[in-house]
């Protein structure tokens, strides 16, 4: 019997190529609404999908033949994982994808906060020359200290190995440091770390984690790295921290607000006043999740995406 796969959204070539190589049966629906591919899912075995909407309790009961998800990305967290286990239905997701491109862009990031690369080329392009206000600083010698050790945590640890600096990580899981990165509680890492990057999930416990009391906590003024959800920081309590400068710069790649239309948030006149003000932060630097966009990791996450589609079948 052949099996028959929904492409919900569009990926790299060569996911749909080798998959139609190995014998499956590829279908593709980039523009129906969830409600029309829900009448017709009941005709498929898998489905392929990134983040054009979440697979949720109704549409897994109308998936009555469904064995596979596969969601071309690090996180499952737009799928109701639990139910679709009772049913009996493989998830798949492909964190080695794109864990280097995220290691590297939160490496970047640093250093642009550090030495307010952004700042100093948008002022010499309106015509500045000021050498001391973009004065920055070195990463040896400073603690990072990390958030979520899974694929992209270690990654990013791994990419810090060049630099004379002690990493730190606090994990809910436990022994699992490794050589790139010592495991410590939360609290001690509170007290040591100058650089804080997050590379955690969303869930229920990480929901709004990065609070004023979760901020306040740190012995040091900090700069702080978002790669991971928007939602797991409190983005006030982040601007308020900036302004008494409890948080030394921050990187945020993921945004709270990203649920809503980008176009109506910059011409609404009621964007969010912790938003604005990151907007016109010099200390902030801002980017639409692409940590993980890049060329590379675009083919190498479908890669991914084919390889354990085609275990799921060869066992």
């Amino acid at each position: 019997m052949s099996i028959k796969i929904l492409h919900i959204d569009s990926n790299n070539p060569i996911l749909w190529q080798q998959l139609e190589d190995a014998g499956f049966e590829n279908h593709a629906d980039f523009k129906s609404s969830k409600e029309e591919i829900e009448a017709k899912i009941q005709d498929y075995n898998g489905i392929v999908i990134r983040s054009r909407f979440k697979i949720d309790k109704t549409f897994l009961d109308k998936a009555i033949n469904l064995q596979f998800i596969a969601r071309v990305g690090a996180g499952l967290e737009s799928i109701d994982c639990d139910y679709a286990e009772t049913k009996g239905i493989h998830l798949i997701a492909a964190p080695e994808g794109n864990r280097n491109a995220v290691a590297e862009h939160s490496l970047g990031v640093i250093l642009s906060l550090f030495n307010n690369l952004n700042q100093a080329d948008a002022e010499i392009k309106a015509g500045h020359w000021n050498r001391e206000s973009n004065r920055g600083h070195e990463l040896d010698g400073k603690t990072v200290g990390i958030i979520g050790y899974g694929n992209m945590g270690k990654a990013f640890a791994k990419k810090l190995r060049g630099f004379e600096v002690d990493v730190i990580f606090h994990d809910i899981l436990e022994n699992i440091g490794d050589e790139n990165a010592q495991q410590v509680s939360l609290q001690e890492l509170q007290q040591k770390a100058d650089v804080l990057s997050l590379h955690l999930p969303w869930t229920p416990e990480t929901d709004k984690m990065v609070n004023s009391d979760f901020i306040n906590a740190f012995a040091k003024p900090f700069w702080i790295i978002n790669t991971s959800r928007g939602k797991n920081i409190v983005t006030a309590d982040l601007v308020e921290a900036m302004k008494a400068k409890k948080i030394l710069g921050a990187g945020l790649d993921v945004l709270e607000y990203e649920k809503l239309s980008f176009e109506t948030l910059f011409q609404d006149k009621n964007t969010p006043e912790a938003f604005q003000y990151l907007l016109e932060a010099k200390n902030a630097l801002l980017t639409p999740h692409i940590a993980g966009w890049t060329f590379e990791s675009h083919e190498r996450l479908a890669q991914v995406i084919v390889d354990k589609i085609k275990a799921v079948y060869s066992k």
